[in-house]
């Protein structure tokens, strides 16, 4: 009897005895076979005598006689062995699929040499003659000392562009693409998806003009706090309605120019030195002109046509009363946390909707004539 022959009837008896066992008695043969299977892993199932006896008395599986797909479904078994998840320290947290922070991204920033960026920014906006007089005599305060670094940063930070070399960046928009639209996949950094969500092609950095990655960090902050995402979420809905619809990334990224304005003319010093703290106050300023946006953009029934006015409009008035725009924000998610708060109001965009059109024509912030001040529109 050769090797082939003894090792099959080996197992032959083998499975004989642990079906007999399994068997007995009639009356607990479920739950036997369940006691049974249940202390082994489950990378050794396929080894187990019970496993291939079932299979073989169910389905009458010969071995001469293998599929294809039998073959490839074999492999993948195959393959569980080999999986081993990652812990403790072999995990890796730049990971493209893992999804990032906003305190995350802004600590990356926060501990990497900017030093070349930092040179370009203009902290305040440089006003002479009766300009400097008055914002002397009736304009907001300066920005307390200890608060100037945290202002600097933020204005780096939008010199800086997206390198799709960096994993964090990646980690960033993948964040964004998935928090709004619900995907549990990562996606390509170039593509058409992008034009979905509201960029004007398929690479967002073409579209971060006068914001950097600020405008990025600022749709991470939108989308990362439940209470804003609801937000984001609504405005989206409303970006693609068959009649209002406009680019809601591009329209997103006119709002963090216009928070960066509003920082360096000083018109969130107030609020600022009153919270001792500078991102959070633009983070929150740049939230509240989005609603604001969004209520106008319904309530007036605008289109994309009026988007260049719409915004300089809107930017004029953010600036001018920037601790009613914020206090609107405190409002709405207040009640959001009671599920009362809808900036679509009763009809939330009950209109059908569109896809994104690529025939678009939209005017920012960046596109209309500068107004007869100085350095107004210059970011």
């Amino acid at each position: 009897m050769n090797e082939n022959s003894c090792s099959f009837q080996n197992e032959k008896e083998l499975r004989d005895g642990e079906v007999e066992s399994v068997s007995a008695p009639p009356c607990d043969k479920d739950s036997s076979a369940l006691l049974a299977f249940r202390g082994i892993p489950i990378s050794e199932l396929k080894n187990h005598g019970i496993l291939r006896a079932l299979t073989t008395e169910a389905n009458g599986w010969e071995p001469g006689a293998v599929s294809t797909e039998v073959l490839r479904a074999q492999e993948e078994w195959e393959a569980v062995e080999s999986i081993q998840p990652e812990t403790g320290s072999q995990a890796r947290s730049d990971q493209p699929g893992q999804l990032i922070s906003f305190g995350e991204a802004l600590q990356h920033f926060q501990t990497v040499d900017l030093s070349s960026f930092k040179k370009r920014i203009q902290p305040t906006i440089r006003r002479t003659g009766l300009a400097a007089l008055r914002h002397r005599l009736f304009g907001p305060p300066k920005l307390h000392q200890g608060l100037r670094e945290e202002r600097d940063l933020v204005l780096t930070i939008a010199q800086c562009g997206l390198d799709s070399q960096d994993p964090m960046h990646g980690r960033v928009l993948q964040t964004i693409y998935k928090k709004l639209t619900g995907s549990r996949f990562d996606c390509a950094l170039l593509g058409d998806h992008w034009e979905d969500l509201g960029f004007q092609g398929a690479n967002p950095a073409t579209d971060l003009r006068g914001a950097g990655f600020l405008a990025l960090l600022h749709l991470l902050y939108l989308v990362m706090d439940s209470k804003t995402l609801l937000m984001a979420q609504e405005i989206l809905r409303l970006s693609r309605h068959h009649i209002q619809q406009f680019p809601f990334c591009l329209m997103s990224v006119n709002i963090t120019r216009i928070a960066i304005q509003a920082l360096r003319e000083e018109c969130l010093s107030r609020e600022c030195n009153r919270r001792q703290q500078v991102i959070p106050v633009v983070n929150s300023f740049y939230a509240a002109t989005f609603l604001r946006l969004a209520h106008v953009w319904r309530t007036q029934h605008k289109t994309i046509s009026d988007s260049g006015f719409v915004l300089k409009d809107l930017e004029m008035w953010a600036k001018k009363s920037p601790r009613r725009l914020l206090k609107t924000l405190e409002i709405y998610l207040a009640g959001v946390s009671k599920g009362q708060a809808s900036l679509l109001g009763a009809q939330k965009c009950s209109g059908p909707q569109a896809p994104p059109s690529k025939d678009l024509t939209f005017t920012g912030v960046c596109d209309l004539p500068p107004p007869s001040s100085k350095g107004t529109w210059l970011i």
